[in-house]
Order: C-alpha cells, then structure tokens, then sequence
C-alpha cells in the first residue's frame, strides 16, 4: 500500500465512525501519538497506549457528531479536519471542537499521529 492508499482507507473508516478500527487496523505497533496539550495524555506510545487514551476520552465525552474533512497529502504525510460536537460529562457542557491530525506513513503503517488544535 501506498502512504495515499493509507490515507484514503483510514479516512474512509474515520468517515464511517470506525475510528478505533482506524487505528488498530493502521497503527505500526511502535505508534506514537501527541497532543497539543500538557499532561498525561500529552504523548502516548504503541497500540496499547493510544487505545487506553481512545477508551479515556470517550469515557468523558458524549459524541453528538463527527466530521472528517481530507485527506490531504504530502509525501508520506497525511492531513485531517476533525470537526466534532461533544459533551464533556464531567461538566454538561456542550461544545464544538475544530482540529487538524497529521499521520506520517512508513511502509503501510501510521507512525505517529499529531494533533493540532
């Protein structure tokens, strides 16, 4: 598989909200995800670590909506607009939230995820 042949099956499972199917079906073993945020979640490593976080943040939001905007490709890197309707439960408050992933593909695997916001 090509990095746009990566691109466009992950995005097409993002699209249909298949998003831990996504990762576990894409993700290389040695996967590393960060965040633009400070602490504990701010870097996670391997299947087993970006799982955990999945399963941390949709344990404290309520999901209304998901949009995926993209891909858009340079090289073997690859772009998505994550445009999201979410309920934080801790508080009741509902938000919209508006952010850009950037997933870097080595052989037929996603290397690392960044996430801007």
């Amino acid at each position: 598989m090509t990095a746009k042949d990566v691109a466009k099956a992950f995005t097409d499972l993002c699209k249909a909200g298949k998003l831990d199917e996504a990762g576990t079906t894409y993700w290389a073993e040695n996967v590393r995800s960060i965040e633009a945020m400070e602490g504990p979640m701010q870097v996670a490593e391997g299947i087993p670590a970006l799982m955990a976080k999945g399963a941390w943040w949709y344990g404290a939001h309520d999901v209304h909506d998901i949009q995926v905007h993209g891909p858009m490709m340079n090289g073997n890197q690859f772009a998505l607009r994550f445009v999201m309707d979410v309920t934080v439960k801790e508080t009741g408050v509902r938000h919209k939230m508006d952010e850009m992933a950037l997933y870097t593909v080595v052989g037929d695997k996603i290397t690392e995820e960044r996430f801007f916001y």
